[in-house]
């Protein structure tokens, strides 16, 4: 399985079977030429920076073999589309893009008491790999490759050193970084890295860059 990283919190897995995109949100340029050759979507929630909606829609009306799985609001948005479109939660096991998936965490991290929490659900890929959207959530089961948020309004390096250290991965690569420029990389790849806080390097991806999974 290779793992492919673009711009922000989108990911592509390929596999024998197929390729399979989480995350492509408004963030992410050429978010429509990534669904237009993804075989399976997963979106951890609905968030535009992990959600293009207009994208996926447009999608699911030109190609009748597209599948796309999210929480309720995604179903909401982009409406049912003959069973396409299905809803998923935490404890939910499926196989998309011929990869097995399991679903773990409820809810996004909290921004600020005024801003209400939405459904967040992280998604865990061939039982090694996990994407945890926008979420600290520690999934209910052993991971070897953890993508590790390090920006983003609900971000704190504090609470992803201890993330990392509860979730105990064999290796971490960072998403969602587009809210930090080039010296805020580098330094949460030292506080956070092998030096830092977590004693385990965080490699950094750049757009397009893949790697095995």
């Amino acid at each position: 399985m290779q793992l492919t990283k673009h711009a922000h919190a989108c990911v592509t897995f390929t596999g024998d079977n197929g390729s399979l995109l989480i995350d492509p949100g408004t963030f992410t340029p050429g978010a429509a030429a990534l669904i237009a050759g993804a075989t399976a979507v997963l979106v951890t929630h609905e968030h535009f920076d992990h959600f293009d909606g207009a994208a996926l829609a447009a999608a699911l009306d030109r190609r009748p073999e597209l599948r796309v799985y999210g929480p309720a609001a995604v179903r909401a948005a982009l409406g049912d589309h003959d069973g396409r479109v299905v809803t998923v939660r935490s404890g939910d096991r499926f196989e998309a893009a011929g990869l097995e998936i399991q679903v773990h965490g409820e809810q996004h991290a909290r921004i600020h008491d005024d801003i209400p929490l939405v459904d967040n659900v992280g998604y865990l890929i061939e039982g090694r790999v996990f994407h945890p959207g926008d979420s600290y959530r520690v999934p209910d089961a052993r991971v070897e490759t953890l993508l590790l948020p390090t920006s983003g309004p609900w971000t704190k390096f504090g609470e992803a050193a201890d993330f990392v250290r509860a979730v105990r991965p064999v290796r971490m690569i960072q998403v969602h970084e587009l809210m930090l420029s080039e010296l805020g990389q580098a330094s949460a790849r030292t506080l956070l890295g092998e030096t830092g806080l977590t004693g385990l390097p965080l490699e950094i991806l750049a757009p397009g860059e893949s790697t095995g999974a």
